[in-house]
């Protein structure tokens, strides 16, 4: 396998301040459709459905959420089964930000935050912590940073789930981005993101550096993979606070 590629000095186009927002909204319709059919639906979709349960009260928080698309998934899961979710959807692009509100606009249980996710404080913690295809905008310090940070929001679940770098993560990218997803960022930031991806066993060391102990990690289709944290006794249920803090 090819070493990991990564230069600080070169940020993805949409992370990039200056990102047209024109643009930036196409990449997003994208990546919307990325999740939805290569693998992010399916793995967040598969650990909520065990985590949130009917007359489970929770604190969500997502870091990192794009277009808040994500938080959209979880909360009309929540709304089937009888649960009731705040969701603190966090992304530090102002462009994305209010794309994500307007989209969000039928859910009032998502408050959507523009804040810097290495270093987004909030009280009390959170019972549930997402981050999905994050990780790999990082250096691997920064990405230590980042999954301390999922860790130390959380008082029960963590969630973190990114491309996995290889083979098909290559394949795949130039594929799509070729006959699909077309628009300029995508096609850019697809192929930088497929050699910036981190190893299924660098995940895990990078999980390790930042004190996770006790979790769990798994590869999945579309060369994704995730990391997660589930307390080992059952969750009690947790009244959420008369009011959240954003």
């Amino acid at each position: 396998m090819s070493e990991r590629r990564f230069e600080a000095s070169e940020a993805e186009l949409m992370d990039r301040p200056d990102a047209s927002p024109a643009e930036l909204e196409a990449a997003l319709k994208s990546l919307r459709g990325l999740n939805r059919h290569f693998g992010s639906y399916r793995i967040v979709s598969r650990f909520v459905t065990r985590w949130i349960k009917p007359g489970n009260r929770l604190r969500v928080l997502d870091l990192a959420t794009g277009s808040a698309d994500i938080p959209r998934l979880v909360a009309r899961h929540a709304r089937k089964v009888g649960a009731e979710v705040r969701i603190t959807a966090v992304d530090f692009q102002p462009s994305t930000v209010e794309t994500a509100r307007r989209l969000s606009a039928d859910y009032p249980e998502i408050i959507c935050q523009c804040d810097d996710i290495l270093t987004f404080n909030d009280e009390p913690a959170y019972d549930l912590v997402l981050c999905s295809l994050a990780l790999h905008h990082f250096s691997n310090g920064d990405a230590i940073r980042l999954l301390r940070r999922c860790r130390e929001l959380s008082r029960a679940f963590v969630l973190v789930s990114d491309l996995r770098r290889g083979f098909v993560a290559a394949a795949g990218v130039t594929l799509l981005t070729a006959a699909v997803y077309r628009d300029r960022m995508t096609r850019s930031d697809g192929k930088t993101s497929a050699q910036r991806a981190f190893s299924f066993h660098e995940l895990k060391g990078l999980a390790r550096g930042a004190g996770w102990v006790d979790f769990a990690a798994a590869k999945f289709l579309f060369a994704r993979h995730a990391i997660w944290i589930e307390p080992k006794t059952s969750f009690r249920n947790q009244a959420l606070p008369a009011k959240c803090i954003v």
